[in-house]
């Protein structure tokens, strides 16, 4: 489960100083079958400044960058959260898969099954960033921040 770790005396600290796309937020795609979860990082991230739009699993993350995919439609997404292991698709088969083609988002993995193989797996279809469960809202905000900074630069 995700930790909050945030210092309750900053909860007033922005990370995002300048505003992105989509009536000034960054547009974040979430995919996670773990309904609680994908819940709880979709709130924190709307709450620190993003447009959020939720996948519930694989297949539906599938859909969603499916015109990108099949028809090189851009997609409007700034960075995509997606758990490792999700029915249907993973999210890794879905990195592995896209990461080379021009204009496909940055993707952060999050797994709670982060072994040494699953990393090196990751790391050479190209993920920007990795989270094993359980991690801390702190870290994915900050990573996602610098991630889509640079997205956004």
């Amino acid at each position: 489960m995700v930790q909050n770790n945030r210092d309750p005396k900053d909860v007033n600290r922005r990370l995002l100083p300048s505003p992105g796309k989509a009536k000034g937020r960054p547009r974040i795609l979430i995919a996670e079958d773990d309904d609680e979860m994908r819940t709880l990082l979709a709130r924190v991230l709307y709450g620190d400044g993003y447009a959020v739009a939720e996948c519930r699993d694989g297949i539906d993350l599938f859909q969603r960058i499916e015109p990108f995919v099949v028809r090189e439609v851009p997609l409007d997404v700034d960075a995509i959260v997606s758990d490792i292991c999700m029915p249907g698709l993973t999210g890794l088969e879905i990195l592995e898969d896209l990461h080379d083609r021009a204009g496909f988002p940055p993707v952060i993995l999050i797994t709670a099954f982060g072994d040494k193989g699953i990393h090196a797996r990751a790391e050479r279809a190209g993920v920007a960033a990795m989270l094993d469960k359980p991690f801390g809202i702190d870290e994915l905000l900050a990573k996602l921040h610098k991630i889509v900074s640079r997205q956004l630069a």
